[in-house]
């Protein structure tokens, strides 16, 4: 297993203590808010209580007014809309939920929409569908989650009458499309305060303004809160500000009263508990992003908008399918993977890894360059063939700008695009070979030694006695978590093993360590080669994070390990 780098978070004790005075509760917790920016009452208030009263209003985002003028219009007239958004749980949540408000404000029979096919169309807007819109004489086409970089295609539209509304939050590039309207938070002239939504935070408050506008109840856009947190759960965006707020009533509302289609995923996903954010990542989304990666996404579409019980459940089953074949397509692709970069004798000499094969499954590239760092931490680009191009997605390494340095290769290169942690690309398969070492040579110059090596934040130190039920509680109440309120890292330091720790189906440990009276238990997945600095009965440091474990009925508290070490003291 890879050695991690520990990093423990400075505290400031003067703020943490007067946070404390005024909070009442554990001075290590309060720490832990402290250096996540919650520094007095009112702010942990907010905080611990999000409240969709706290809500910015839609109209403080530029171009709102335009877009919601522009819906007016294609009303009043009967004009055709279409909602079109991208194959990712982002964009058929976005679709879904804004395609289900529109036909409660708009005859129905003059709306539809459209999910692009990964493998015939690619990413965000496409000809195709601004064809099928022509053909089918749309003149308002409602992007979602795309569209802020699709300047040619949007005057195409604009060329045959078509106008768009692009609702979008990817970071716009320097020349805008000619859009009627254009809603993005990240656009430079754009004074909305809060800047993080996801591409289905956007639609949400497109309808928040459309029903105010329109004198519509609460409920019209509030009863999609479900899709919205599936969303901001999924595409990893920060959880702070309007993205707590949805991303907390939105669990609420996936707990007590999803829509069909969501409770249909998380049967066949087999959850009969109380879902968290993290359910909702490793359960939900997977099943919602197969449909893209495997079929055709619109099918997730079809899943979001069905009313009947029954209905829903064949559908989520066809997602539940496609999730199916796509682990065992990425699991075998990972592992043959591996075997490549056994037989390279030059592979621990490189910075970064570039992997190809023909024979590769498009769809789970990217989830195979994750699962490769798992086990080799350098950025790393897998590839594969695409009718006469090799094209293939490449992630990062924490801290190391990849797109920068894909860029900086792109004179062998077809397409590419992306940001600093992942980005997909195409070339021609005779530029494969000179990609492959400009790639390498380009991260070998650039990356940080450091960066090659995970690096684990902590958040707080903490003894064995701190840790009880009322300690845990408070933690609970921090959740959602998500980037930039990850669920906090802990480290306790001189523990010893008590004498029942064991392994686990050849590769878990199960254990129970000691620090002066306090014993405490816990379990570590896939840390069978850690067991030996357990049984030297060494004092050592544990790197955890701590759940709820239910076992024949009894529920307690037990650390979930991160990384185990030799004490230094």
């Amino acid at each position: 297993m890879t050695e991690k780098r520990w990093n423990l978070l400075p505290a400031n004790e003067i703020t943490t203590s007067s946070l404390q005075e005024s909070l009442k509760i554990n001075k290590t917790i309060c720490s832990i808010l402290v250096n996540r920016g919650i520094e007095n009452y009112e702010s942990a208030k907010t905080f611990f209580r999000p409240s969709l009263q706290s809500l910015h209003n839609p109209f403080l985002m530029k171009d709102m007014e335009k877009a919601v003028k522009r819906v007016e219009t294609a009303i009043n007239k009967k004009e055709k809309i279409l909602i079109f958004g991208d194959y990712d749980v982002d964009g058929t949540t976005a679709v879904a939920s804004f395609y289900q408000f529109i036909n409660h404000l708009y005859d129905e029979n003059y709306t539809d929409f459209y999910i692009p096919h990964r493998y015939t169309e690619g990413y965000g807007i496409s000809k195709k569908g601004i064809d099928f819109a022509s053909d089918n004489n749309f003149n308002l086409i409602i992007c979602l989650d795309c569209g802020i970089k699709s300047v040619e295609l949007i005057d195409y539209a604009k060329s045959l009458n078509i106008d768009f509304i692009i609702c979008d939050h990817h970071l716009p590039g320097n020349i805008l499309p000619d859009a009627v309207a254009i809603l993005n938070p990240k656009q430079n002239d754009c004074h909305y305060p809060y800047k993080d939504l996801c591409g289905c935070g956007v639609g949400f408050k497109f309808m928040t303004a459309l029903a105010e506008h329109f004198q519509l109840p609460e409920d019209s856009y509030m009863m999609y809160l479900d899709l919205v947190a599936t969303a901001i759960a999924a595409d990893i965006v920060p959880m702070t500000g309007e993205n707590r707020v949805l991303a907390f009533h939105g669990l609420v509302k996936i707990n007590n009263n999803p829509s069909p289609g969501i409770h249909a995923l998380i049967k066949l996903g087999g959850i009969n508990k109380t879902l968290t954010i993290t359910n909702v990542v490793f359960v939900i989304a997977p099943r919602v992003n197969a449909a893209g990666r495997m079929d055709d996404a619109k099918k997730a579409v079809l899943l979001f908008i069905e009313k009947d019980e029954n209905k829903a459940m064949e559908i989520g089953s066809l997602l539940h399918s496609d999730n199916s074949d796509r682990k065992e397509i990425d699991s075998e692709i990972t592992q043959e993977a591996l075997n490549i970069i056994q037989s390279d004798e030059s592979f621990a000499n490189k910075k970064a890894c570039v992997l190809y094969r023909e024979h590769w499954h498009k769809g789970v590239v990217g989830i195979v360059a994750s699962r490769i760092i798992e086990h080799h931490y350098k950025p790393t680009i897998v590839l594969t063939k695409s009718n006469d191009t090799i094209t293939g997605s490449a992630r990062s390494v924490k801290g190391f700008n990849l797109y920068e340095a894909i860029y900086q290769c792109k004179e062998y290169l077809l397409h590419y695009g992306g940001h600093f942690a992942a980005a997909g690309l195409s070339l021609l398969p005779e530029n494969l070979q000179a990609f492959s070492e400009k790639f390498n040579e380009v991260v070998a110059d650039t990356i940080d030694e450091s960066l090659l090596t995970p690096e684990i934040i902590i958040d707080a130190t903490v003894s064995l006695n701190e840790i009880n039920s009322s300690f845990f509680n408070i933690l609970s109440q921090m959740e959602p978590f998500g980037p930039d309120n990850m669920n906090p890292v802990f480290i306790v330091k001189n523990v010893t093993d008590s004498g029942y720790s064991r392994i686990l189906k050849d590769k878990h440990i199960k254990f129970e360590v000691l620090q002066n009276n306090s014993r405490f238990s816990g379990i570590g997945f896939n840390m069978a080669d850690k067991f030996p600095l357990l049984q030297n009965k060494q004092p050592i440091d544990i790197a955890f994070t701590l759940e709820e474990n239910e076992f024949n009925g009894n529920v307690s508290i037990q650390m979930k390990v991160i990384d185990f070490k030799q004490s230094l003291q």
